[in-house]
């Protein structure tokens, strides 16, 4: 070995050694936050997942069933169409904000009086907490002394059930989602709108291009990435939603409006079967799971045209 090798090594030795230094005090700092990720999200699903494998009740012993929890939801009517009903509700409650949301953030972004303050209000059904809205909401629907129906049948129109008919209940709860979350998908797609170029817009109007053809041919293409964005929020929120329809139905009439999320809380808190609770929410976290990397996967495509 020469002497210069020497010298370099013996001159990067204190520099490898304060990293090694630096690396171990680093580990000080990350540790808690390490412990509290652990004891709030990796042992909780750890201990889910072991329930799922168990005839886990509240009373009584605890026997190891393996993937009976599993199985059993293949022949289960109930779970399976709470499965249904999961999916309609979350598509139902995606397209409907999506086109809404398109369309008031193409007028929110054209100058007119009050502007600002048409915005304003548009946006405060977002502002409010799912439960307060689910309470009033309820008290319109109700048959005889909701103001709903005394709209209906002031302009001659019959009452409707709404949430007290399994044939309207889905799409009643679908329209409160929408009116309560239209305004986040006009708040994404209205950013985007605003940062849209204006030579396009020009040169289609000096070829006299309609407003029609301008959105579709211009500012639809331009602001897609913004809607597959509003469209990734939406699925995984949607699929998720549960206090608006336990609030509003409890999942009734019947089970016309049980979605997974609202069975799954049935099975583990009202019937106390722990392990097949336990067994849904696992394979309701994959359902997400998929639905998410799917959606990802589609927004990634987008952020790369």
């Amino acid at each position: 070995m020469s002497a210069s090798t020497t010298t370099l090594q013996a001159a990067q030795a204190p520099a490898v050694r304060h990293g090694r230094n630096y690396a171990r005090r680093y580990w000080y700092f990350a540790a808690p936050a390490a412990i509290i990720v652990a004891a709030v999200i990796v042992f909780p699903w750890i201990f889910t997942l072991f329930m799922s494998v168990h005839d886990w009740k509240v009373t009584g012993d605890t026997p190891f069933v393996g993937l009976a929890n599993y199985t059993k939801m293949l022949t289960d009517d109930r779970f399976l169409w709470s499965v249904w009903r999961t999916l309609y509700f979350t598509a139902a409650s995606v397209v409907a904000p999506l086109v809404l949301g398109v369309w008031a953030a193409v007028c929110f972004a054209s100058n007119f009086r009050f502007r600002g303050l048409a915005r304003t209000i548009f946006v405060l059904p977002m502002m409010a907490t799912p439960v307060a809205i689910s309470l009033v909401w309820t008290m319109m629907f109700h048959p005889q002394l909701g103001v709903l129906n005394y709209l209906l049948t002031s302009v001659g129109l019959p009452p409707s059930s709404w949430v007290y008919e399994s044939n309207t209940v889905i799409p009643t709860l679908v329209m409160v989602e929408t009116w309560q979350w239209t305004p986040l998908v006009m708040l994404i797609v209205l950013g985007g709108i605003a940062s849209l170029p204006q030579d396009p817009y020009e040169a289609a109007r000096l070829d006299g291009a309609s407003p029609w053809q301008m959105f579709v041919h211009i500012t639809l293409p331009l602001v897609w990435p913004f809607i597959v964005v509003a469209a990734v929020i939406r699925v995984i929120d949607a699929l998720k939603t549960f206090d608006t329809i336990y609030v509003i139905t409890l999942g009734g009439p019947g089970t016309s409006s049980e979605t997974l999320n609202i069975l799954l809380y049935q099975t583990a808190f009202a019937y106390y079967d722990l392990g097949y609770g336990s067994a849904m929410v696992v394979v309701f976290f994959v359902l997400i799971m998929l639905v998410s990397l799917v959606m990802l996967r589609v927004r990634q495509k987008q952020a790369f045209q």
